[in-house]
């Protein structure tokens, strides 16, 4: 991918220099009289990531090339890679030329180029981008994805005028998870007391992006302890993945609430020992897969995919030797034996106190993408204070002793299938 972003960077050098008037779309571009016809496909550009946008020229390169096209799914393309190269980024100074493409893209007749030039112009701090963007979060008969994408915009440029926005959109279903997670940008003492305050109304799911937006500030999390504390909100609710981060955030003060994360790691043998007694051949033939897959949901799929379904924080269980059960057992007892580099946990805190957690994406000399529960998160460097990473998995020990001796088994039975089963009703 980068070879093919830096050739279309080549070209768009080359173009500019000879002054050629169009660039065709798929078609080629006739130069100098001297040279040879260049070849531009945009298309070929579709889903891929213009990643680096490293310097003022580049942005004025690709301004120019987004003026000079005429085809709307060439622009579209373009477009969607200059926003991607430039997410989480902000303070940007716009193209020297921006104002004539800008207008160019707002009177182009693709709603989608339309959208996409007006999110670039966000990005820019073109305040009338602002505000057509907090009109669109927030008209409901606006499409759910173009609401969300310029809530994104607006989260990372830190439009002043979000967070009574947010507010009301907690009670928009359309917008309900995305308006959560956009609350850990705010660094406002209000929003513990907000989130957990329509927490026990909220679905299974909801309940879940709450404690991990109340884990991306360590103000936050001091007050999801107090939660956990005063009973306000049941230990049993914090899964073991939410809980190896508290437990990174507050130290001993949350183990004193929560308890001992490695109590379980005293004798890890035996308790190996243990579940190979129990799940003998006879209690898995008669094992119920269909179980076992709604237990997987539950515990294992925040982080690890199966079959095409669940995360990417953790391994693709999919390939991997689930027919050994030792195998099984030991990775599930002793996750933290060992984790390969790219899964081990990173913790990253901005300058302005928001912690992300998670495991490794994608990085290049500008930003820092990471895989968290539900969602990619990338973060400028320019913006971040430190960077962790956790000499144990980010999976905590214990999740087997959590279950009953039934769900395990039927769990272990669903881990060693070789093809999908349908789910328990």
């Amino acid at each position: 991918m980068y070879e093919a972003l830096s050739g279309f960077m080549h070209i768009l050098h080359r173009v500019l220099s000879l002054h050629l008037t169009a660039l065709a779309c798929g078609g080629p571009v006739l130069a100098a009289a001297d040279a040879p016809p260049i070849e531009v496909n945009f298309q070929k550009l579709r889903e891929q990531n213009v990643r680096k946008i490293d310097s003022q020229l580049s942005l004025d390169l690709l301004s120019n090339a987004l003026a000079t096209t005429q085809d709307p799914s060439a622009q579209a393309a373009l477009l969607r890679g200059i926003l991607q190269g430039l997410e989480g980024r902000r303070g940007l100074t716009p193209p020297k030329t921006w104002a004539h493409t800008a207008a160019l893209l707002e009177a182009s007749d693709s709603p989608e180029v339309r959208q996409l030039g007006r999110q670039l112009s966000l990005i820019f701090g073109d305040e009338s981008a602002r505000q057509h963007a907090l009109t669109t979060v927030i008209n409901r008969n606006a499409s759910p994805d173009e609401r969300r994408a310029n809530l994104r915009s607006l989260v990372t440029g830190g439009h002043p005028q979000l967070q009574p926005s947010l507010a009301a959109l907690l009670d928009d279903p359309d917008l309900q998870l995305d308006a959560i997670r956009a609350h850990g940008s705010l660094d406002d003492p209000s929003v513990p007391t907000l989130l957990l305050g329509r927490y026990p109304k909220l679905s299974p799911q909801a309940k879940r992006t709450v404690l991990e937006t109340l884990c991306s500030r360590k103000s936050y999390a001091t007050a999801l302890l107090a939660a956990l504390k005063d009973s306000t909100l049941p230990k049993s609710d914090i899964p073991a993945y939410i809980a190896r981060t508290l437990a990174g955030l507050l130290g001993d003060s949350f183990t004193a609430v929560y308890g001992d994360l490695a109590a379980l790691s005293k004798d890890k043998a035996e308790l190996i020992a243990q579940y190979q007694r129990l799940l003998t051949p006879e209690r898995l033939a008669t094992a119920k897969a269909a179980n076992g897959r709604m237990i997987f949901q539950a515990v294992c799929a925040a982080c690890h995919k199966l079959y095409g379904e669940g995360g990417a924080i953790g391994p693709d269980l999919t390939g991997s030797n689930r027919a050994d059960l030792n195998y099984i057992l030991l990775n599930m007892i002793d996750p933290s034996a060992d984790i390969p580099d790219a899964y081990k946990l990173i913790t990253l805190t901005t300058k302005s106190g928001q912690i992300f957690a998670g495991t490794l994406a994608e990085e290049d000399d500008q930003r820092v993408v990471l895989n968290m529960v539900g969602q990619k998160s990338t973060v400028v460097k320019a913006d971040i204070a430190t960077r962790v990473i956790a000499p144990v998995s980010m999976m905590p020990e214990g999740l087997l002793p959590a279950l009953n001796n039934s769900q395990v088994i039927d769990l272990v039975k669903y881990l060693q299938t070789t093809e999908q089963v349908a789910p328990a009703r």
